[in-house]
């Protein structure tokens, strides 16, 4: 009876090593990192959206939305014109930043997928938990951020 209860034990300690993932985290927490990070592409894709259009040539880019006008003339033209190249200046470096997150976070969902997320791109060592919980697309561990 003991050498049975012993052999369960021993089973459900294998059981639980295995739904470890190479990142040494519990699949759940894992789980909610990956919905986060899912739910963090809507939301840059959402707000990419409304200032750009996705490049058909080139996966991942996005280009801006640049006003033509409708065609009208004179001085108040001119001035609305002006108004939407300025507004399109400052929607670049946006533009930019917003594409630059998204990258970072499709590279950790593809991570996740491949069993890699986690680990510290330049030494190798296991990223804390805390870390990757409060920025889920970190690439690099503490030490090595700096």
């Amino acid at each position: 009876m003991q050498v049975l209860l012993e052999g369960s034990i021993f089973l459900i300690y294998l059981i639980t090593k295995m739904k470890k993932t190479s990142t040494g985290t519990d699949s759940e927490p894992l789980d909610q990192i990956e919905a986060k990070l899912k739910k963090e592409k809507i939301a840059i894709e959402n707000e990419l959206s409304k200032i750009a259009i996705p490049n058909k040539n080139v996966p991942g880019d996005w280009q801006s939305k640049f006003p033509y006008g409708n065609g009208e003339s004179g001085t108040a033209s001119l001035e609305r014109q002006a108004d939407e190249v300025e507004e399109y200046s400052t929607r670049l470096p946006l533009e930019h930043n917003l594409e630059v997150k998204l990258a970072a976070v499709e590279a950790a969902i593809a991570k996740i997928a491949k069993g890699t997320y986690g680990k510290c791109e330049k030494c190798g060592k296991k990223i804390p938990l805390e870390r990757m919980e409060i920025f889920p697309e970190a690439r690099f561990c503490v030490d090595c951020q700096k």
